[in-house]
């Protein structure tokens, strides 16, 4: 497809061909494909039944004279989770769950909130309408007291109700970025080309609604940062790379981005490989696009990737660069913490050169950031790094 300019040659490519091979094996295999029935749409008929149930149940507790209750699943503990390799973090089965009581003071508030937000979405879905997050927060800006608490019971709500958070009819605001080798038709038919080399396009808000994706790309890279991702584009990685494309998740990845790493991985299983700081954040940032979080594991299915790869910046690259050690930071209490906490995972058993990369920095009690390797080169990320670390298989 016409979408050039001309990268590398062929000969550079000649690795990830043979990863992007091992890929399609392990898929053929089933050890790295998810399950089919994780990515099963929702009707809006089943949607309305699920929060109906919901309602009857509440009125059969008033008609008894008991205190409706909402009883929603744990996944605030380790307990309550599970890991496959071709998955993620899951919830199992037969998870711990809390309750929301009408009639308790602790509760009672929360428990409104809930039955609110639940109208709203009824009426959504009914009428077959979207809102954002945002625009639910904006309904009684007052009454929610902040949007964290709207994001919270959302995601509760979609736990509750086990159906996929875009089913509810709402949408988040996307943050992430594309660039590179990829185009695509939005639901009202806009055709979107991410091929500009010094600007990039929003991730969209409609995932499900994306049609008719293009692409000739070897690989995906996520970045961490925005920064980063914005150097990357000035240094014209995307062309000198070509045909590649870029995501950044700007730090934390929302939901939307995760998706749509997601669908780009299910529709064209390229390599894909994750640009992260070496410190705990980073990892952790990491691990959410490859293995999933808690918050969101009931949906995991939908979300992680576990065929991405961790290509930098890596603890053992700081020695073997010698990047200064003035870039060096020491790790906070909080980021012993993080690393502590990301090496007793479940998945981590599975991953020993995380580990053991994971062990150099809890050695050296040292961390770095990508722009260290600005002091070797103001260029040499895009120049230098990336370049080496795709033609030759620096990855883990």
């Amino acid at each position: 497809m016409a979408f050039a300019p001309m990268g590398p040659e062929a000969s550079f490519f000649e690795v990830l061909e043979q990863h992007r091979a091992s890929l399609l094996a392990a898929l053929r295999t089933g050890r790295e494909e998810s399950p089919r029935g994780g990515t099963r749409s929702i009707s809006n008929s089943e949607v309305l039944a699920s929060i109906e149930n919901i309602i009857q149940d509440i009125i059969t507790s008033l008609a008894r004279n008991e205190a409706p209750v909402f009883t929603i699943e744990n996944r605030s503990r380790w307990e309550n989770m599970k890991f496959e390799d071709s998955v993620g973090l899951q919830m199992v089965s037969h998870c711990t769950t809390r309750k929301v009581k009408s009639d308790s003071p602790k509760s009672a508030q929360n428990f409104a909130l809930i039955l609110k937000i639940l109208s709203m979405i009824y009426k959504l879905v009914q009428s077959d309408t979207y809102a954002t997050k945002r625009d639910i927060y904006y309904t009684d800006c007052q009454l929610f007291g902040n949007q964290t608490v709207v994001d919270n019971i959302i995601n509760d709500i979609s736990c509750m109700l086990k159906v996929p958070r875009r089913s509810l009819h709402i949408l988040s605001t996307s943050k992430g970025l594309i660039a590179g080798n990829l185009s695509y038709l939005e639901e009202d038919g806009t055709r979107v080309s991410c091929a500009g080399c010094s600007t990039a396009v929003a991730v969209p808000s409609n995932i499900q609604g994306l049609r008719n994706l293009i692409t000739d790309a070897k690989f995906l890279l996520i970045v961490e940062k925005d920064a980063t991702f914005q150097r990357l584009l000035d240094d014209n990685f995307c062309s000198k790379m070509s045909p590649c494309i870029m995501v950044t998740g700007k730090g934390v990845p929302d939901l939307n981005t995760r998706l749509f790493v997601k669908k780009l991985w299910e529709l064209f299983h390229i390599p894909l490989f994750t640009l992260v700081d070496a410190d705990p954040h980073g990892i952790e940032i990491m691990c959410i696009y490859k293995y999933g979080s808690m918050s969101m594991s009931f949906e995991a299915h939908n979300l992680t990737v576990p065929a991405i790869r961790w290509l930098g910046l890596l603890p053992s690259d700081i020695k073997r660069l010698n990047i200064p050690k003035n870039t060096l930071i020491p790790l906070t209490n909080r980021d012993q913490m993080k690393l502590d906490s990301i090496l007793k995972r479940p998945y981590v058993a599975g991953q020993p050169f995380w580990r053991k990369e994971m062990e150099i920095m809890a050695d050296t009690k040292m961390k770095a950031e990508i722009q260290a390797l600005t002091y070797i080169a103001s260029d040499y990320l895009s120049r230098v790094y990336l370049p080496n670390k795709l033609k030759f298989g620096g990855w883990i």
